[in-house]
């Protein structure tokens, strides 16, 4: 065990830390990386979505719908939850609350998924990590990029019907959300991706987890660490009960226990950083999702091992 967290945990620490020293010595401006933001956001993650995604075999994908249904669920219930309380109980703006939101209900599939799944299971199965995902870039992307859009062109904070239906397609055009429905559309219809077309995808996408990684630390080294009510409940609800709700939607459906195993490990993963590059691209710094992203990443070093150890039976 202690060999699989060294596997997928340093990795993410040392890469993120690397990110926070550039920031922090000034080696590059953490004020201005619309760029870097840019390379993840619209090329390495999206063409490393589509083609895992494309790469499935349809009877594979078919078979994982209660895996689907899981992440699903899951991440939406804790997105809704997450989203009202950030505007009910903490009274943040829109865009800042479905960043927020969106930091605690999607963990950190890009970066630590892979080396878990393979470190636990092996790398054939790292299937289970692209379906993660998909799941997140087709349900919670569109919703934050909604809000994101629709806060932008709000006039006096009401909308107009044809605004709203604008909002929602530029939201779904998005590369994020467009690569894996389009991965998914190449897979249950059976049309194979040629070797030059699939390893060009593979080549850019390598990028994504490491480029993603060093620009959240680029990003939290302009930012002031914040341990508040906000903070804590945040990383409380990614860190515990999101494997817990995940635990308990399991029991009611047919799942095997490997494919269990590795959609609880996968949703007990800290904060992932698609809020925080969000947000950024639409000019807001959340101060507070960059605190839980943090304070959720050094909890696991205490929660995940934790959950290794209750699911390994």
């Amino acid at each position: 065990m202690t060999e699989i967290l060294l596997n997928s945990l340093v990795p993410i620490f040392a890469v993120m830390a690397l990110g926070y020293f550039a920031g922090r010595i000034r080696d590059i401006d953490n004020h201005h990386v619309s760029e870097l933001n840019a390379l993840v956001m619209d090329f390495a993650l999206p063409a490393s979505l589509f083609v895992a995604t494309a790469s499935t075999p349809r009877a594979l994908l078919l078979a994982q719908w209660p895996l689907l249904l899981v992440f699903f669920i899951s991440m939406l219930v804790l997105y809704v939850l997450s989203f009202w309380m950030q505007r009910r109980l903490f009274r943040l703006g829109a865009s800042e609350a479905g960043v927020q939101a969106l930091t605690i209900a999607a963990p950190n599939y890009a970066a630590a998924g892979l080396p878990l799944i393979a470190a636990v299971f092996g790398s054939t199965d790292t299937i289970y990590v692209a379906l993660a995902i998909a799941t997140g870039s087709i349900v919670l992307s569109p919703l934050t990029l909604a809000i994101l859009e629709a806060n932008k062109v709000a006039e006096g904070g009401k909308m107009s019907p044809r605004a709203t239906l604008q909002c929602i397609g530029r939201s779904l055009s998005k590369p994020i959300v467009f690569a894996p429905l389009a991965g998914m559309t190449f897979s249950l219809l059976g049309i194979p991706l040629a070797e030059p077309v699939k390893d060009s995808f593979q080549l850019i996408g390598q990028a994504a987890g490491g480029v993603a990684l060093f620009l959240t630390g680029l990003i939290l080294s302009a930012q002031t660490i914040e341990l508040s009510a906000n903070v804590l409940s945040g990383t409380v609800l990614k860190n515990v009960v999101h494997p817990l709700l995940v635990f308990g939607l399991i029991l009611a459906l047919p799942i095997e226990h490997n494919v269990a195993r590795a959609a609880i490990l996968l949703c007990a993963l800290p904060s992932g950083f698609f809020g925080t590059l969000f947000g950024l691209r639409y000019g807001l710094e959340s101060h507070v999702a960059g605190s839980t992203l943090i304070v959720s990443s050094l909890a696991s070093i205490v929660t995940l091992p934790i959950v290794l150890a209750l699911t390994k039976g």
